[in-house]
């Protein structure tokens, strides 16, 4: 290998494992979401409390443009390679943070406004440290193969998301339940900051990229990098058309193959959560490659006709591949074992009082497929019978068997296919739309808009749309009407079907072909 290729391979290792360790950061919270919502925040209300915690997940995506513009500035002005160096460390203490941050039970409202505090220094840290990388990978690498080498870049969100799972599941699987439920949750946050320190002692010896030297040494670099990319009337056209004709959808895309379809296992499908990250991790895997493939296609015939036609086929297929995946979990397609139902129940005295009691009923059922049922439901009896007791709390399970979680693996798969062909070539995309001097600013804030507020407020919102579902066709059942929707749990998808359909149109319509920037 040559020096010049060894050079280039070290920049991209270098650059993607210090990204991939930040999205490790970032998304090790949404993946232990449904553990946080029980720690800080009130466990009166289930439902409200996963809620809370996704619109805190959420939060670290909407000030994700806020850090593109704060950190996209910097590195136009100083230099890619200490941007991103400043971005990797406010990383890693945020979220080694997080993981000391006490419970709610132990300082109230404290808890979720330090998490929340921590998260939005995530988003701002995030903000700065893709631009950076994208940028610095593509100004070292050859204009006709640049698709391929920020590629690399491209998969460090789908294996930083693969990893947050996998240490996730080894965490869980190395102590018993009870001990990852008080403690154990906090080991995948506290494990960051050893990552980080060595990502900083690999990035350290990097050298600045070669085309910001230049623009340096020539007197070019931009002032007034904020000035120059949405002052520039021309410029600002780049920006709109990068973020509605490109990201938005893409960021729609990425967060519903893989978050939405994540919380839609969880929460909605109420798939055991061992049987959920290990599909997970087994699609994501299988789908990685293709960021790659689809990436070096993109230099041989377009960025443009790849990142739309994954949008465009996400959008025709995301209802038969989620209702499948409903369908493949859901009970009620399934025989039970006669005599399998077993329903036992406690009372015992509720922790929070020393005279209301707490009832504890417990259902189990198995299925001729292999499958198997747990419900638990948990209701306070109060003594003062004047007073309004809290609704049950109520936690339904379903394992499925090994050809049922082979079929959602493929539909996971399909998912993510969908997610590389939009986001795969993106990056090359981006950082030729732009010219060098304010690259870092112009291309990272539509970047971060699409991505952290249409993309990363996707599962919010989509949890919310099927909520509001179910609790409509509720509604209308006890009050003997038929059901408002016929399939409620797919009502979520909704959000990213229109608007990708709308960036699909744009970026149909206004994105001519490929502009190429030096």
């Amino acid at each position: 290998m040559s020096q010049k290729k060894q050079s280039l391979a070290y920049i991209i290792s270098a650059s993607s494992v210090g990204t991939l360790i930040e999205w490790y950061d970032f998304y090790i919270f949404g993946s232990l979401a449904t553990v946080l919502s029980t720690k800080f925040f009130p466990t009166d209300n289930p439902t409200a409390a996963f809620l809370n915690t996704l619109a805190t997940f959420a939060a670290g995506f909407v000030v994700r443009p806020f850090g593109a513009l704060v950190f996209g500035r910097l590195g136009d002005i100083i230099g890619r390679k200490y941007t991103f160096m400043v971005t990797l460390m406010l990383m890693g203490g945020a979220t080694f943070a997080i993981g000391l941050v006490p419970s709610y039970a132990t300082i109230g409202g404290w808890a979720p406004f330090l998490v929340l505090t921590l998260r939005l220094l995530q988003g701002l840290a995030l903000g700065g440290e893709y631009g950076g990388a994208a940028t610095y990978v593509a100004e070292h690498s050859p204009a006709e193969r640049r698709g391929f080498f920020t590629s690399w870049i491209q998969t460090t969100a789908t294996v930083g998301l693969v990893i947050s799972l996998g240490v996730i599941m080894l965490t869980r699987s190395s102590m018993s339940k009870e001990a990852f439920d008080e403690y154990g949750w906090r080991i995948p946050f506290l494990l960051s900051i050893v990552m980080v320190a060595l990502s900083f002692l690999i990035r350290r010896n990097m050298e600045e990229s070669p085309m910001f030297e230049k623009a340096k040494k020539e007197g070019t670099t931009s002032t007034n990098p904020l000035k120059e990319s949405f002052g520039n009337k021309l410029n600002l056209k780049f920006v709109l058309l990068a973020l509605f004709g490109a990201t938005m959808g893409q960021g729609l895309v990425w967060y519903t193959g893989q978050f939405y379809a994540q919380t839609f296992l969880l929460k909605i499908c109420n798939l055991d959560d061992i049987q959920t990250n290990t599909i997970l991790v087994i699609g994501l895997l299988l789908g990685t490659p293709l960021f790659i493939f689809f990436g070096a296609l993109s230099d041989k015939i377009g960025r443009k006709g790849i990142m739309l036609a994954g949008m465009a086929i996400a959008v025709f297929a995301y209802r038969p591949i989620f209702d499948k995946m409903y369908q493949t979990v859901s009970v009620n397609n399934k025989e039970v074992v006669a005599g399998s139902e077993k329903i036992e129940e406690t009372r015992a005295l509720n922790a929070k009082s020393t005279v209301d009691s707490l009832v504890t009923t417990t259902t189990t059922r198995s299925y001729t497929d292999g499958a198997t049922y747990k419900k638990v439901s948990k209701l306070v009896i109060l003594a003062d019978k004047t007073a309004e007791a809290p609704k049950a709390d109520v936690k339904e399970t379903i394992t499925i068997n090994d050809s049922d979680k082979w079929t959602l693996i493929g539909m996971v798969f399909l998912l993510i296919s969908f997610v590389t062909m939009a986001y795969g070539p993106i990056a090359a995309f981006l950082v030729e739309l732009f010219p060098t001097k304010i690259r870092y600013t112009s291309m990272s804030l539509p970047y971060h808009i699409g991505n952290g507020i249409f993309g990363g407020l996707m599962p919010a919102i989509a949890t919310f749309l099927v909520t509001t579902a179910k609790d409509a066709n509720k509604t209308a059942e006890e009050a003997g009407q038929a059901a408002t929707y016929a399939k409620p749990y797919l009502e979520g998808l909704n959000y990213p079907i229109a608007l990708v359909t709308v960036c699909v149109i744009i970026g149909f319509i206004y994105i001519k072909g490929d502009k190429k920037h030096a």
